[in-house]
């Protein structure tokens, strides 16, 4: 039985006002270069980006995204989806994407979430599959969460199934590497909350981003996934309470509805320089304690 959808995940992708995020890495030609090695990945039916769309929030980074991607979805027929992330600006965000959900020709087909004091919780569907984003930026704050509001709104629309299920997309991810204290302070606070919604529900994952490696783990029997950045990846080989941060755009390829649904398949852009160090930071001070 082969699958029923397929979706390119892609996070983190940290594109600036003038292009290069505040490391200096140019986020534009790491975009580039995975929508170019993910060109040969059949039958795709949407793709989605899990927050951290602009690097300093701006407008300016979030089209220069949006063209990016959606010149990519538009090729393949396919929607666009996006969801906020720490870095991004609600603002920004919702000038140049919307409800953060597009079409192929880039028209706004979502509908936004009422009752959430602006955050921008959206819904659509693709060929049965429902697609909600959630909005867990905390403005000014690294760690995520979400508000009564959303997790209401959340649970109202999982009460009716749909005909080919759910999956739910947030930048912050429900779970993490308990030795790693970044990740343990610094995902989803209110992840229990989020479980509870899903529980039961016709949830086929949770896909989020921010970390920018690749981690699965369950939330009340709901898998989850969080996919590496397209910025840099995070490489977890260095002592545990710092991060380091290397080159090399990541994605990964999703598919529901087959014999081993959901399937979380990771591909690595083909970078000659993939896996060179471009921080080493202690996140209790946020200082580089190491360069090159």
């Amino acid at each position: 039985m082969a699958p029923t959808h397929r979706i390119l995940h892609l996070s983190d992708t940290h594109v600036s006002r003038t292009g290069p995020d505040e490391d200096g890495v140019d986020a534009v030609a790491s975009l580039e270069q995975i929508l170019d090695d993910v060109r040969h990945v059949p039958d795709l039916d949407v793709v989605l980006v899990t927050g951290d769309i602009a690097d300093d929030g701006s407008y300016e980074g979030c089209v220069a995204v949006r063209d990016l991607v959606g010149a990519f979805a538009e090729e393949r027929g396919i929607p666009h989806v996006y969801t906020t992330g720490n870095h991004d600006d609600r603002e920004a965000f919702g000038r140049a994407l919307g409800s953060g959900h597009l079409g192929p020709d880039g028209r706004d087909v979502g509908r936004l979430a009422g009752g959430t004091s602006g955050k921008r919780a959206a819904v659509s569907e693709v060929r049965g599959l429902r697609v909600v984003t959630l909005d867990s930026l905390v403005p000014g704050s690294v760690h995520g969460e979400l508000d009564g509001g959303q997790l209401a709104w959340l649970r109202g629309r999982l009460a009716t199934p749909a005909p080919s299920g759910t999956v739910v997309a947030l930048h912050h991810p429900p779970l993490h590497v308990d030795w790693s204290p970044f990740m343990r302070d610094h995902g989803l606070h209110d992840r229990d909350q989020l479980a509870a919604a899903v529980a039961g529900a016709d949830v086929h994952a949770v896909l989020c981003g921010h970390f920018h490696l690749q981690l699965s783990g369950m939330a009340n029997g709901v898998p989850v996934w969080s996919t590496p950045g397209v910025v840099t990846r995070n490489d977890r080989t260095c002592p545990p309470e710092l991060i380091r941060g290397v080159l090399g755009a990541s994605a990964t390829v999703v598919d529901l509805g087959g014999p081993f649904s959901p399937t979380f398949h990771t591909l690595h852009a083909r970078d000659p320089r993939a896996g060179e160090q471009v921080y080493l930071v202690d996140p209790t001070s946020w200082d580089d304690v190491e360069s090159e």
